[in-house]
């Protein structure tokens, strides 16, 4: 149910954005979703992808800091309210969101959140126990593809 996301960490100035995606293009691996934080200095790329360890792989060897983390991707109903009542549910599950992004089908109203969870077990869990679609990275890409 979890699902392996690569980070990476870039300097933030202009045209870094554009190796690690040119590289994992001429790798022929597809980037499924992402996010890019920054700070003054630096940037963190965080990246689905449909290989993750070949695309590990290459972009460490082009010499890019990654790390590899294990997320979990939720589907939640896309309309107002969505998140608010998955958070509610999570609130009792004393589960903290380290961070969190999201993406949608474009198609039977649904949205996928990503989150990075300090117990992703637990929070996977209490997920199940509700009745909430954990979805696994399989899914995650059949879906996208459609």
């Amino acid at each position: 149910m979890k699902i392996h996301q690569l980070s990476l960490f870039l300097e933030n100035r202009p045209g870094q954005l554009l190796g690690p995606c040119r590289l994992l293009a001429q790798a022929g691996i597809d980037i499924r979703t992402l996010t890019l934080a920054d700070t003054r200095e630096f940037g963190i790329l965080r990246m689905i992808v449909s290989d993750w360890q070949r695309g590990a792989q290459v972009l460490q060897e082009a010499g890019y800091v990654t790390n590899i983390t294990e997320v979990v991707a939720v589907e939640v109903p896309d309309r107002p309210g969505g998140l608010a009542g998955l958070l509610e549910l999570l609130e009792s599950s004393n589960v903290n969101i380290e961070y969190m992004y999201a993406f949608t089908f474009g198609r039977e109203g649904k949205a996928v959140l990503i989150f990075r969870f300090d117990n992703p077990d637990a929070a996977i869990a209490r997920l199940q126990e509700a009745g909430i679609n954990v979805v696994e990275s399989v899914e995650v890409y059949n879906r996208i593809e459609r």
